[in-house]
């Protein structure tokens, strides 16, 4: 998933299991405060760590469950 604020771009992925949290300070802090086990994460653009949390939670609320996704698609998964 890919979350924006201002020139901050965080991409978050899901990783192997055992990987832990592969991130930078600021967005550690948000996915481990939010439970997320096993996640590489890269940041682009500004690094300033206001906006980066901003971009991380932006990225988090753009998930989505697989009924929403089934029901945009119109297909079942």
């Amino acid at each position: 998933m890919k979350g924006y604020y201002g020139a901050t771009r965080v991409y978050i992925a899901p990783a192997a299991p055992g990987t832990g949290v592969t991130a930078g300070p600021s967005v550690r802090a948000v996915l481990e405060v939010a439970g997320v086990h096993d996640i590489l994460t890269k940041t682009y653009g500004s690094t300033n760590p206001v906006n980066v949390v901003r971009a991380t939670m932006d990225g988090l609320l753009r998930l989505r469950t697989q009924a929403q996704v089934e029901a945009l698609r119109g297909v079942t998964l």
